[in-house]
This record gives structure tokens, sequence and C-alpha cells, in this order.
């Protein structure tokens, strides 16, 4: 599958128990749990000095092998068929809205499959739910490839697995804490996870549309079953059996409103709803630019290859950040760089006011795309912010309103571009978008561990107690 009651940071909570067939041994959790602004204390935690570093650390434990592996698999699959499915929505009606439907349907069941279906990151074992999610999705992509299905069919199957995405990528998520420990090594996991996202849109649609030259759009299709089902397979027999995170004896009737109590908990700690924010409210007003790419590249007189080239300059731009940030920095100096890095990520679409030419352009979006380089460290902040077991629904959430801000973004500067210049929006998703950013990092401050009062620190200490 595509594209990541709280207790007070510092709370102590028993970490996981190391994965199997791991050669490198995670580092041990450091004393301070949550790090805030200031640096974090993972420095002494060194691995050994022949064991693996960096990526190749993560690369070493078999278990996430599998994942990496079954995430590379699906999420090709996923966009082979969101081009593929589009196509066919439009051969069948021949209507530019319904195929333009059929992409935005894969952000909008976000949030709710995020909202409502949440509990089942918690209350079931991750491997039997990742599974069950990817066999899921693969049934539902197989009926889209019956020729009785109608259009409207298609449309509500893309609206399941959509829905479904959450679910699955929230469970991945928190089981990666199980895998590879809450440390530097669960960093650099969702990191290169992040790349392959970023990296298949890149490669995905390009080979979706070299699929559709010798395939039918059905045919195409047929890939992404192939991938869902491998992706099953390869997390089926490629990582352990855990138990749940969570256990309930009230019965099936309870998973809903787990979820909703589960959402509520975690958006009513003032810490983590604070972190969570600082990776929304950035991605809202960052994709201004990819939205209104198409006006902005016809009103500077630009190719259509100009415009590819302005689709993809973020995308390249966060791929080499988060490189450098992940192999060249240490812990440490990942934790310094969150607050700064968000604060001055989306200055660079200032350059819009002068309504650039397409080289200026193309360097203001690439400096964009590395300005998300403070997630690597925001990643550490939030698996300690966050109570082992509400991880899966913290996560599902995140990532849920991650994709729903993102589409709100879309649709806002699409909007607001009806009555100002392309230019002059994307500028100004800029300015507001820092001025609410600079705002958010005061609060993230503010919430640091040490700095919140006893008062504050009791009560989430009592929320937490309630919930279990």
């Amino acid at each position: 599958m595509p594209t990541d009651s709280p207790a007070p940071a510092d709370t102590p909570r028993t970490p996981p128990a190391p994965a199997e067939q791991v050669p490198a041994p995670a580092p041990e959790r450091a004393a301070r749990r949550d790090p805030g602004p200031g640096p974090t204390l993972r420095d002494s935690d060194a691995p050994a000095p022949d064991a693996p570093r960096g990526y190749r650390a993560v690369f070493a434990v078999v278990e996430f092998r599998a994942v990496f592996a079954a995430h590379l698999l699906s999420l090709l699959g996923v966009v082979v068929s969101e081009l593929a499915l589009t196509v066919l929505v439009y051969d069948l009606t021949g209507s530019p809205l319904l195929s333009a439907l059929t992409f935005a349907l894969g952000l909008l069941p976000y949030i709710v499959g995020g909202t409502l279906f949440a509990g089942v990151a918690d209350r079931y074992p991750a491997r039997r739910v990742l599974v069950v999610c990817d066999l899921l999705c693969a049934a539902c992509v197989a009926v889209m490839l019956v020729p009785a299905t109608p259009v409207a069919g298609l449309l509500a199957l893309r609206c399941l697995v959509a829905a479904i995405a959450p679910v699955f990528t929230g469970t991945r998520m928190a089981a990666l804490t199980d895998i590879l420990g809450e440390g530097d090594l669960y960093v650099l996991g969702r990191s290169l996870l992040r790349i392959v996202s970023q990296s298949a849109m890149l490669i995905g649609f390009g080979a979706g549309g070299v699929l559709l030259t010798v395939l039918s759009p059905r045919g195409a299709i047929t890939v992404t079953v192939v991938t869902f089902l491998c992706s099953a397979a390869l997390l089926r027999f490629g990582t352990r059996d855990r138990p749940a995170r969570a256990t309930t004896g009230d019965g099936g009737g309870t998973l809903l409103k787990e979820s909703l109590s589960g959402a509520r908990l975690v958006l009513g700690d003032r810490r983590i709803r604070a972190l969570m924010l600082l990776f929304w409210l950035p991605a809202m007003f960052v994709v201004a630019p990819e939205a209104l790419a198409a006006p902005y590249a016809d009103a500077i007189g630009a190719s259509p290859a100009a415009l590819g080239l302005l689709l993809c300059a973020m995308a390249v731009g966060h791929i080499g950040a988060e490189l450098f940030v992940g192999s060249a920095l240490s812990p440490r100096n990942r934790s310094r760089i969150v607050l700064p890095v968000a604060a001055v990520g989306l200055l660079p679409l200032l350059v819009y006011v002068v309504r650039p030419g397409l080289p200026l352009a193309l360097a203001a979006l690439a400096l964009a795309g590395a300005g998300a380089a403070y997630v690597i460290g925001l990643d550490q902040w939030f698996v300690d912010a966050v109570p082992q077991e509400l991880r899966g629904r913290a996560m599902t959430l995140l990532t849920a309103g991650l994709m729903t801000v993102q589409g709100l973004g879309m649709a806002l500067a699409g909007l607001a571009a009806e009555f100002f210049p392309v230019h002059q929006v994307v500028a100004g998703s800029g300015i507001i978008g820092t001025v609410c950013t600079l705002l958010l990092v005061a609060e993230v401050r503010r919430t640091a561990p040490g700095r919140m009062s006893d008062t504050e620190g009791r009560d989430g200490a009592d929320r937490h107690v309630t919930s279990r």
C-alpha cells in the first residue's frame, strides 16, 4: 500500500522487544524521551566501529528489507493503476471531469478511513492488518478488471482502496518501531520509505505511460493486482507476527469508538497536536506550485516538457535533501535543524512574486522541496511523544491528515487562481504558510519537555491512564 491517551512526552515507556535477525543492534533509548527543539542525546548511542551505519544499517535488518520491497512494489503498482484507471474512465465516458475525479478520489477518502478505522492499527496484530489490507486492495482492483463493472463502480472501488490506504500506512509506520526500534534506525527507515514514495511519482507515471502503449488500461491495472499480492506475500513471510498494541474485551462493536476516541486523545494532547500540525501545515501550502504548474507554464510560455520539469523539481529537491540529511547529519544535528528549516522552508516560493522564468522557478521549487528535510528529525520527536498503545492510531491519523491537507491546499490554490494571477497565488502561499509555520514553531517550542507546566504534565498522565 502507498503514499506516515497521550502521556507527557518524557513519561517512561518500555521499548518494544528487539526484532529477530537484526545484524546491527538498534540503539538504546536515550534518557531524555522527546528532545523538543533542543539537541538530542542519541549521539552517544553510536554503533560499534565495524557495524553498518546510516542507511546501510537499516537495510541490514532482514524484516525491513521485506517491508521496503513490499512498499516499492505496491506503490509502483498503485501509481500505474491511477494513470491507467484515469485513462479507462475517460475512454468509457469521454468526460474530463470524471477522469480528473479519479485522481481526486485517491485523496478525499483518506480522512474517512484514517478517522473511522484507525483503531484497527492498534487493536489487531500489525502483520495481520498489513496483509489483509493488501488482499482487500488486490480484490478491489481485480473487480475493476471485470468489463461489466460500471464507471460508478470503478470510482467506488477507487474510494475503497483510498480509505484502506491510511490504515495500512499508519500500521506500517507503527510496526517500524517494533522492527527497527524507536531510535535512529526508525528515523532512517521512515526516510527511505519517503524517498521511495517521492521516486515512485517520478518513475511510476513514466512506467505507466510505457505500459499503456503496449497494454490496454485494464491490462495495465492487472499489474497492480500482482503487486498487491506480492506485497502481501512479502509481509506475511518476511516479517514476524507480533501481538496487538492495545487490547480490549468489549468486542468488535467498539472499533469505531476506539478509532474516534484515539483521534480525540491524540489531538487533545497539546504536544502531539503541535507536532502533527508541523507535519501538516507546511505540506498544505507547499503544494500550490504543483497544483498550478500547468497554468503557470502557460503563463510564461513554457513547453510541455518544461511543465514536466516544474512537476518534478520539488520531488528532486526533496529526495536530495532527505538523502543528505539522513546520511551526512548525526541524530543530534537532525534534531537541531527541525524548527529552523521548517520556519524557512516555504520562503523559496516568494520568488514567484517576480513571475520568474523557468530556470529560476525550477531552482525555487527544488529549494522548497529540500525544505522538507526537517521531517526526518520531526519523525523522532513524534514517535517519542506518542505512547506505544496509541501509536498505530496516531500514525494512521497523521497519514490521513497529511493527504487531506495536501488535497485541500491544491483545491484552495486552484480557487485563488480564479481571482488572482497564478504567480501571486504561489507567492501568497509562501507568505501565508511561513507566517502560520512560525506561529506553530513557537507552539512546538512551548510544548517541549521541561517547558510545560506540572499541571499539564499531570493532566497528560491522567489521560494516559484512563485510555488503557
